[in-house]
Order: C-alpha cells, then structure tokens, then sequence
C-alpha cells in the first residue's frame, strides 16, 4: 500500500508559497533588554563583542564533571499549533570542537553523534564561513510546543567527542576551551529561515588569495621519509617486518627512485618477514580471520602477505620449494605454508563480507583477491580462476550486485540479490549519501592496481571505467571555500553526509588525501580528462604541496606507505596537456544540478548560491520525514534539518524512537547521565516495505526500513521533488500564486501546474 505522509499535520498538499518567514521569536545574547524580556539565566557564560561587531555570549569550561560547561536557560515563544523551528546563529569565523545541546521542557532535541536530529552544535574544525554568519536550525517535536505558546529552553555546552571511542570516559572529551559565540536563537514556522533585513550581515570575500607556500621543497622532504623508512627496515636483516611493512617493501623494490628498488636485500628481507609469517600463523591459525599490524586486522587477514608474494613471484620463484622450519621444529616447503594460510585466509572472508562499501571493499581486495592471487603463484591448483575472483571485486565496487557471506561456497543474500553496494551514479550507499567516509576513489584505485598482472601492466578494464565514475561522481560535492589560512581553495561537503561529524569538510579536488591515497591517484591512473582538470585546478590554486604538507604531519608508518606513489603520479600528471574540465562547483562554472535518487542526495549550483540536500536523510530505521539541507549564498550559510513529505509503501510494522541521547544508532553509543532524556523517546515511526526474502526486524538498522518512494523538500526559493521509486510514477501540483523555474531543463513552470516526475527522476524548481 502506498502512503502519502507529510511530517508534521496542517501541512499544505499543494506546494505552497513562500509564507512570512518572520520569527516568532529572537533571542539576542548579550544585548541586556532581550535577555531581560527571555528571562535569561547563565551560568559560565561571559558576552564577548564578536563577528561584525555584534554581541554574543560564550559558555565556558569549568562544569562538574570537566565535560561540561557553561548553561543558558531562558523562555522563548512558539505556535501552539504549527510545527516549529529552532535556530542558532553563529560567526562562520570561529573555530571549535566543543558541542551544545537544546533541551526543552528539560528534555533534550536532537541526538549528539550522527542523528537524524542533530545537536544544536556540533563543532567547527575550520571557519566554515569566513566573515559571515552560519544559521543552525532544527526541529522542535510536536509533543513540547502543542497548546503552548512559550517553551522554556536551555543550551549546554559540553566538550569534544571521539566517535569511536567505546566507554563514555574516553568518547566525551573534557571542556577545557570557551565554546563558539551564540549570537542570536529564533523560533518559526517555515523550514528555511530568514534573517531580518535589518539583520547585519557580512559577504563574500573578493579576489580570495592564493597559497605562497609551502612548495616543490615538500617532495624532498617526502622523499626523505620514505627513504627514511626503508632503510630502518631494511638497517636489521635478521629482525623480520611485519606484513603491511613487507608489502611496504614489496611495492618499493618497484619503485624506482627509492633506496629498496631492484635491490637483493629488500628481496631477503621479505622472504624473511614472510617466513615469520607463517610461523606465526601456524601458533596461531587466527592470524588468517586478522592479522594485527593491518588497520583494520579483519578486514584485511593475511591478504597484503598475497600481494607480496604475486609482486615478487619472480624474484622468489628459486625459494618457494625451500624447506622450512614452521617453528615448531617440522620442515615445511614454503609453497605448502603459504599455501596453508593463504587458502585459510581467503575462505574465511569469503564467509564473512562486510555490508558498508569501504569495509566490503577491504575485505574483499585483501581478504579475498589478494590471498587468491597469491595462491594462485604458489598453488594454482587451489586457487580461484581470476574471472571467479574478480566477482567479489565486482561486487564491492557496484558492477554487480552484492550477494553477501557465503556458506558452503554459497551467497546467503541478506538484501537481495539485486543490492547494489553503489549507486548507478558511483556513489556510495551507506545508507544514503555518505561525505568523507564514503570517499572511496583510493580504494577503488587500489582495487584496479591489485588487477595488474605486473607493475606497469594494465589493470582489469571494468573497474577502471567504474574507477572513472566513482571519481567523477564526487566532483559537485566540493565546493569553494578559503582553506584554514585564508587561501582559496575547494572543500568537501559534509553538512548533508550520514556519517559525517566534521564539519567543514577537508580540501579537496579530484581525490580526498587519506592515509592510503593520495591527491593525485585516481587522475594518474585513467588519465582521465575530468579528474586531470580536478588535479590541474588544485595546483592552480597552489593546494597541492600545502595538502601533501598535510599529510605528512601524520607521523605513523601508514602515511608514509600512503606517500610511497606520489613522486612517479606527479611526474604523470605534470607530462599531461591542459585539460578544459575543472569542479562543476567553482564559482566560474556555468548552472548545475546534480541529483542521486538512490542516494537521495541532490547538489544545485544557481548563480553564486549553492544548496546540498539529503532527502533521504539518516533514516535507518524507519520514515523519519527529515530531510537536511546546506544552503550557502554570498551573505549567509544555512544548515538545518527539516520536514518533507514522503509517500512510501507501507509494510505494517512500526518503530517506535527508544530513550537514545547520543548515537542515533548502534544502541544509542557510550551512556550520558540519567538526567539527559530524549524529547524523542516514543515518538512512532512507520516502516517502509522490506524486499521479499530479506531478514528483518523493527528495529534493526535497514537501506529498505526508511526508504521512500517520492519525496518533495520546500527550502527558501527551492522545491525538490525526487521519485527514488524504481518503475512507479508520481506528480504533484505547484501552487496557483507561484512561478517557478527548472533548473534543470530552463522551463517556466506556472501556477496551477501538475508536474510529472518519472520513476528515478527529480524536478528542482526555484521561484523567479
């Protein structure tokens, strides 16, 4: 059964006209006459003149317990009817980790990691707006504002946090700094707030500069490093390396301008690494699930020791039939060791793949691919025919669909056999739109590198035409923005990702810098014009060394892996012609819409303004009615979650929101204290249709469980109307006072008008 449902009631089936986006209220901080007529009560708090001169107030350190700071607890007004809004204005200047929290009637709205309604604050780890102000809105539920016409409110500060932190000591940081300054909080009705006019504001910066430094100085000192690091592996022949280090030197003896190329005792020393390898596999046969020196030890298993053997298939073909001792004092040939624990390897994650795209990604290329192509230098007679193995890479890269563990040599299938782990667009589904951690380019770089039959061969074809969409895919959602120093630059779009938490997101073009990436990878590899011109543009905005400088200030020997390719890419990339492409963002760059409908996930470019929606938005358990929104023009910068109307295929089943505070998953994460209560425990959610044949229980974190079919998001001058359906159609009506453009065909659409909206398609009108 299909069902139309809108988020909050009294909401207009029509598209309504912009309505008086007046506040109903505005709290001004440290003007005395508004924190008179509030009823303001603070509590470490000083009021500090801030961003254009303006008043505003910090929360201080120095609560009990330290994770706490300072409070402010006032009274403000809002429809007794209607569903209101809550925002918070801030300096786009400053700079913080600390976060606040709303509660109201003392209980608190929003969650504090990753909800589908975000704490008031989450923190900024650069100004992301410099010289203007940035507006946070949220939601305040039905249940605290029905009959009432003032709500009494407090913010909290509290310290940082660490995501992955297991106990609450160690997840919630201490507050040891002064938080942001708030300026101003207003409630209202509409979904896209509007400042007063009177309202300063600041503008955009012009003729942003560019970066003086640092320079060409960077890839001595990044050659120093990896130089450096070979030769400490390399200064002890009898102390083995481990097998990241192995594969370290492995992909070295390779390269030729370090000091482990072509070299006998870069050759000796991995032998010897490997053979302490299997000795330690054999005391422990665990070794094969994870192996401690990978990052992730299950993911990985005895995987990169696969890859070290295939690149140096040739150079150790002489030692393989080689006995051993396997440390307990039996003579093994090394083929039959490796053998043994390749095999063991590759099986076992076989029967465990990982369902989120990095990890199946991981997973599959070490623990799988990598283990078999090993096997297949030292028993071919166990090993997978390569167009078997490739299937699993396949899969995790969204060529084919993803099938899952598999029990007895056979795919189990949890979602389906038609769950693609990305979109047809290459993004990544995790569930939906997912910011820095769904930047996938290195992996998938690696995945075609792995597919070498040699180095300098050419990798499999498939993957690296997928390896060109996934890249290009990520290029509207970078955006220009003055990098921490104040130098032009483009940055990465987290506000509307599902598990991003920073916020604004790193610098970066054609490829997000990561440990094991690198700026230029992707582009070296396909040569592919698009991603050239990404590369092309962050040396023209001389970001390049300044990123790689970055970089290096991670000291730990998985960056200086990650480091080891960029000398020979950026040699690759310096021979290439001038490519005319360059980041669909920039400000140079003509009118753009980019939409996702399975991620949904829309990226509009109109004039000098720029808007990024989630309408698909964290919804893991169930139709949630959000949607979350980054609305930047040359004056403000708006993030907010609001209501949309979804129309969904019921199942029957409900989920009902348990007393969470922090996570908006995984159980709710570390515990706050008991006085911290959700304003959302209890609120009843549908659940969307799950596919015939997948596992399911309410309750449990599902891509079907929140899922709609047709969504339509009202912000400011905006309208999106997306159909995430597969073969159904939709339509909807324009209001009869209201003209509107589409941005994506030029058209006038007119009042009165129904417009049709095909099975994954979006329409996104703006008013005139």
């Amino acid at each position: 059964m299909l069902v139309l449902r809108f988020p909050f009631p009294l909401l207009a089936l029509l598209v309504p006209a912009v309505l008086s986006a007046a506040a109903l209220d505005t709290l001004s901080f440290g003007e005395e006459a508004s924190e008179r007529a509030h009823g303001l009560v603070a509590t470490l708090s000083e009021v500090k003149a801030g961003g254009l001169g303006e008043s505003s107030r910090l929360l201080l350190p120095g609560g009990d317990p330290a994770w706490q700071g300072g409070v402010l607890k006032f009274t403000v007004k809002v429809d007794p009817v209607r569903q209101n809004y809550f925002t918070l204005r801030l300096w786009g200047g400053d700079v913080s980790h600390n976060r606040m929290i709303l509660k109201v009637a003392g209980k608190q709205v929003g969650y504090r990691h990753l909800g589908d309604i975000e704490a008031l604050e989450i923190g900024a780890d650069a100004p992301a707006y410099p010289g203007r102000f940035s507006y946070r809105t949220c939601p305040l539920p039905l249940a605290l504002t029905k009959g009432k016409e003032s709500i009494e409110c407090e913010i909290r500060a509290s310290g940082p946090v660490s995501g992955y932190a297991r106990e609450f000591e160690e997840y919630q940081k201490p507050m040891t700094e002064p938080s942001r300054g708030l300026y101003r909080v207003y409630t209202h009705t509409e979904e896209c707030f509007e400042p007063p006019a009177a309202e300063k504001q600041g503008s955009a910066p012009q003729d942003v500069p560019l970066r003086t430094g640092p320079g060409p100085e960077v890839m001595e000192a990044l050659r120093a490093r990896v130089n450096g690091q070979i030769e400490g592996l390399l200064r002890d022949p009898k102390r083995p390396a481990n097998q990241m280090q192995a594969l370290f030197l492995a992909k070295a003896y390779h390269t030729k301008w370090t000091k482990a190329a072509g070299r006998p005792e870069t050759v000796a020393k991995i032998l010897a690494s490997l053979d302490a390898l299997y000795r330690g596999y054999v005391a422990n046969p665990k070794l094969a699930e994870a192996e401690p020196s990978t990052w992730n030890p299950d993911w990985f298993g005895l995987g990169p020791s696969g890859q070290v053997i295939q690149l140096l298939q040739k150079e150790l073909a002489a030692d393989f039939d080689e006995a051993i001792d396997d440390g307990t004092g039996r003579q093994v040939k090394r083929r039959d060791g490796f053998r043994e624990m390749l095999l063991a390897c590759r099986d076992w994650h076989r029967e465990h793949r990982r369902q989120y795209t990095n990890q199946s990604m991981i997973n599959d290329l070490y623990g799988i691919y990598l283990a078999n192509r090993g096997l297949a230098v030292v028993a071919p007679e166990v090993a997978l025919p390569e167009k078997q193995a490739l299937r699993y890479l396949y899969e995790s890269v969204g060529l084919e669909p993803w099938l899952g563990s598999e029990k007895d040599g056979v795919p189990v299938k949890p979602l389906g056999d038609a769950y693609f782990q990305l979109t047809r667009d290459g993004l990544t589904k995790e569930l939906g739109f997912v910011g820095n951690y769904g930047e996938v380019t290195d992996w998938v770089a690696q995945i075609y590198e792995a597919t070498r039959t040699s180095p300098g061969q050419a990798g499999d074809a498939r993957l690296k035409e997928q390896l060109v969409k996934i890249a290009r895919a990520r290029a509207p959602f970078r955006y220009p923005l003055q990098d921490g120093d104040g130098f032009r630059a483009m940055v990465q779009e987290t506000a509307v990702g599902w598990r991003d938490a920073h916020y604004p997101g790193n610098v970066t073009y054609t490829q997000r810098p990561s440990w094991d990436g690198t700026p230029l990878e992707a582009a070296a590899i396909t040569l592919d014009p698009h991603l050239l011109g990404g590369v092309q543009q962050m040396m023209e905005d001389k970001q390049l060394y300044a990123t790689l400088a970055g970089t290096m200030e991670e000291k730990g020997f998985r960056t200086t892996f990650g480091l080891l390719p960029v000398p020979e890419q950026l040699e690759v990339i310096g021979a290439q012609a001038a490519s005319e492409k360059r980041l669909p963002m920039s400000r140079e760059q003509p009118d753009f819409v980019f939409a996702d409908e399975e991620d949904g996930v829309v990226a509009i470019k109109h004039g000098r303004e720029i808007l990024y929606a989630s309408l698909y938005w964290r919804a893991r358990h169930a139709v949630n009615f959000l949607g979350r929104v980054h609305y930047m023009t040359p004056e403000i910068d708006r993030v907010a979650v609001v209501g949309e109307e979804i129309a969904f295929t019921a199942s029957g089943m409900e989920y009902k929101r348990p007393d969470w505070t922090n996570f908006g998953f995984a159980n709710g994460g570390p515990r706050y204290p008991k006085e911290f209560v959700s304003a959302h425990a209890g609120e009843v959610l549908p659940i969307a249709k799950i596919p015939e044949g997948v596992a399911f229980k309410a309750g449990q974190e599902n891509i079907h469980a929140g899922r709609g079919d047709f969504y339509q998001l009202r912000y400011g001058p905006y309208l999106i109307a997306m159909n995430m359906s597969e073969g159904k159609s939709f339509e909807f009506k324009v209001a009869d006072e209201v003209e509107m453009r589409d941005l994506v065909t030029g058209k006038m659409v007119s009042g009165g008008e129904v417009v049709k909206v095909g099975a994954r398609e979006t329409v996104v009108l703006r008013e005139r």
